[in-house]
């Protein structure tokens, strides 16, 4: 019973459930920079060094049996082994483009942080009461001994 008592306060924690959201919206954030990789940027790399898919682009690394076709699926169905190189290079983009977005996220997070804390820190706060009863007994002591 202690057990299912600990571990409903753990699932419970604020931390749990935020770790929760962020796989979440991470999940569904991966898919939108897959499509970007997929249907905007290697569209445009295409473009720009002619009619490549580098989802299609790989090395047969095994004999093809006969009667399977020289595509990745059906390469891949049959077992043969294959250096699917295009897929890691899309993959690869795909990892840089989100680095990107989160460091470009987390930079403008930090830049807003340091604007709300600049203020604070420029008014300067009031000594606490005893350093102010200390200074006036020091200055007391002071002018006392002359």
């Amino acid at each position: 019973m202690g057990m299912l008592k600990e571990f409903r306060e753990f699932a419970v924690k604020g931390n749990v459930i935020d770790l929760a959201v962020g796989v979440i919206i991470g999940a569904a954030f991966a898919k939108i920079v897959d499509s970007l990789v997929k249907d905007v940027i290697m569209p445009l790399v295409s473009a720009l060094v002619g009619r490549i898919d580098f989802s299609n682009k790989f090395i047969v690394l095994g004999s093809i049996p006969e009667g399977v076709a020289r595509n990745l699926p059906d390469l891949a169905r049959a077992g043969v082994p294959v250096l699917a190189w295009g897929n890691f290079v899309t993959v690869a983009v795909n990892f840089l483009i989100l680095a990107l977005v989160i460091f470009l996220m987390v930079r403008q997070i930090n830049r807003l942080r340091r604007r709300t804390a600049e203020p604070a820190a420029a008014v300067p706060s009031a000594p606490p009461e005893d350093i102010v009863l200390l200074r006036e007994i020091r200055d007391s002591l002071r002018s006392g001994a002359r």
